[in-house]
C-alpha cells in the first residue's frame, strides 16, 4: 500500500479508524527523513493492512504543533484511535518491523484501562 498524505483536513479521519496508522512527521530539507522514505515505503508494501501516513512538517505546520514534534523524522503510532506510541528518529527497518510487531499484539483493552486511570489520577 503507497503512503497516505496527512493534512489537518483528513488527520482526525484517518487515525480515528479501527487498525493500525504509523505517521511520519517529515520535511523535504531534513536528510534523516529522505533516507528513511525508502524503508517506510518498504514497510508499507509488506503490510497492506496497515496505513500508512505522511505529514510533511513545512506544510502541515498546525499539525506539528499539535503533537509538539520538535525533532524530525518522528514515528508515531495510532491503534484503533488511540496514540501508542511516538519518538523521534529514523529507525532502522528491523526496529520499525518490531514496532508494528509490538502495537499489533497490543491489548486495546489493557491500554484503554491504563489511560483511564491515568486521566482520572
Amino acid at each position: 500500500m503507497a503512503t497516505v498524505a496527512l493534512t489537518a483536513e483528513n488527520f482526525d479521519e484517518v487515525t480515528g479508524k479501527e487498525g493500525i496508522v504509523l505517521v511520519d512527521f517529515w520535511a523535504s530539507w531534513c536528510g534523516p527523513c529522505v533516507r528513511f522514505a525508502p524503508t517506510y515505503e518498504r514497510s508499507s508494501e509488506k503490510h497492506p493492512d496497515i496505513t500508512f501516513g505522511k505529514v510533511d512538517t513545512e506544510a502541515q505546520q498546525e499539525l506539528a504543533a499539535k503533537f509538539d514534534i520538535r525533532s524530525i523524522p518522528t514515528i508515531m503510532a495510532v491503534r484503533d484511535g488511540v496514540m501508542v506510541f511516538s519518538q523521534p528518529g529514523a529507525l532502522p527497518e528491523s526496529a520499525l518491523e518490531s514496532l508494528i510487531e509490538q502495537v499489533e499484539k497490543l491489548d486495546m483493552e489493557d491500554v484503554r484501562k491504563q489511560l483511564a486511570t491515568t486521566a482520572t489520577e
